[in-house]
């Protein structure tokens, strides 16, 4: 690994009166950095999608398009793990904003170098790179949260933190109308963007912190007398060595059956958010009767929706439950099975239930994508956050986006209709459910 990513050694314990002063100034910062941060990735992940229609006015058609659109898909779920492993020993304030100035740099040049758009191959090469640069963001910010906030907080300030993601995808297309307005060019839907991203990454550099050790401060756990039930304390020496790549991987993650558990309920989760997401537009209009518009704005809202239902999801895990995470996501998946039923049996003519139905899964959907994340960190030690949160990441991207909500979920459509589309998701639903129960011993033990 390079140098300057290596993670910082732990300093010295600092004057004991300032311990208090210290960690709440230095919460605060580390926890804008990150919030900032995360809306920044978000800012340059979906610019393509925008510039479709002026790409299919250059001559591509939409299935060579969405073929190079699936590669950046492909390569965040699974540089989220790969990534995620590598954030697990370095310095999140190096790591962070470079994987941002990366993506940042790629989506300039697809901007600015008319070869960058000239094939659907080059095109799909530079969408791949930019979802493995993409997959530097949550890993790192995970990392933050299991260091710098005890377990017993840490689903309502990652509910806050989750809503980074959602102010970022609906800042990106303002910025993109922005710069085609500045420069008169489709092109800046890439490299404006990309230009702020920019700065984002400047100021994430700023404000982040590795470990509170790093400073001279206790663990969070010491300082917030909060500590799990699994809880290990580490010698000097273990400090100082740190962890290798594989003993995270062989002691922390392979043999974590509740881990995978999650990991492929996390699949599922997915599956439904994008299944319902993506495919809104052309259901609504098809089926339902919806305009263009009217399905447009359905479909916002459901964004919208997300917001809420988040900040709910967490406060309930940390304040209701305690800090379990299994019984607040199951109850949000078991309403999930019936907003989705109302959905597709509300018959024709109804548009307001419709509307209602979208804006109940999207409020309910991302509650589970954000804490299953979360109870992935909770899992493992410390050491191994990253991975974990990259583990969940690419089960939920490469198998549940990629495959199931995008290709199986299309043939779907193609084949048995859209009946067999919901029975689809009803069952996603359900073993999402199932999978999610079997964690539930980890949390009453």
């Amino acid at each position: 690994m390079f140098k300057f990513l290596k993670a910082p050694p732990a300093k010295p314990r600092i004057e004991e009166e300032k311990i208090d002063k210290t960690y709440k100034k230095m919460r605060l910062q580390v926890f804008i950095g990150i919030f900032v941060g995360y809306a920044g990735y978000y800012l340059i992940r979906k610019n393509f999608a925008l510039a479709i229609p002026n790409l299919i006015n250059e001559g591509f058609t939409k299935t060579e398009l969405g073929f190079a659109l699936s590669f950046l898909a492909i390569s965040y779920g699974l540089s989220k793990f790969l990534m995620g492993n590598v954030s697990d020993r370095s310095n999140v304030r190096i790591f962070m904003p470079l994987g941002l100035l990366l993506s940042a740099i790629i989506m300039i040049i697809m901007g600015v170098m008319p070869l960058a758009t000239s094939s659907v191959l080059i095109m799909a090469i530079l969408l791949f790179l930019n979802g493995w640069f993409q997959g530097m963001g949550w890993p790192p910010s995970g990392r933050t949260m299991v260091h710098w906030f005890s377990i017993t907080e840490r689903g309502t300030k990652m509910s806050i933190w989750n809503i980074a993601h959602n102010i970022g995808a609906a800042l990106m297309p303002l910025l993109a109308i922005l710069g085609v307005e500045l420069y008169a060019d489709w092109h800046a839907k890439f490299y404006f963007p990309g230009m702020v991203a920019i700065v984002v990454a400047i100021i994430i550099f700023i404000l982040l912190r590795d470990r509170p050790k790093s400073l001279g401060l206790p663990s969070i756990e010491e300082w917030k007398n909060d500590y799990p039930k699994d809880y290990v304390v580490k010698t000097k020496e273990e400090e100082e060595n740190g962890v290798t790549a594989m003993e995270i991987f062989t002691k922390h993650i392979l043999p974590n059956k509740l881990l995978w558990s999650i990991a492929l309920a996390n699949a599922f989760v997915y599956l439904i958010r994008y299944g319902i997401q993506d495919w809104a537009p052309t259901y609504l209009i098809e089926v339902k009767g919806f305009t263009e518009e009217a399905s447009s704005w359905a479909y916002s809202v459901y964004e919208i929706a997300a917001i809420p239902g988040t900040l709910l999801c967490g406060w309930l895990s940390d304040k209701v439950f305690k800090g379990r995470r299994a019984p607040v996501s199951i109850i949000y998946m078991v309403l999930i099975v019936f907003a989705i039923f109302v959905y597709w049996q509300n018959p024709v003519g109804h548009p307001i239930i419709d509307t209602v139905c979208l804006i109940a899964i999207g409020f309910l959907i991302y509650g589970p994508v954000m804490l299953i994340g979360v109870h992935a960190l909770d899992l493992v030690q410390k050491e191994a956050a990253g991975t974990a949160a990259g583990l969940t990441g690419l089960f939920g991207y490469f198998l549940g986006t990629s495959i199931l909500a995008n290709i199986v979920g299309g043939y779907v459509i193609e084949n048995y209709e859209w009946r067999g589309y919901f029975i689809m998701m009803l069952a996603a639903s359900i073993i999402s459910i199932g999978l999610i129960a079997l964690t539930i011993q980890k949390t009453t033990k």
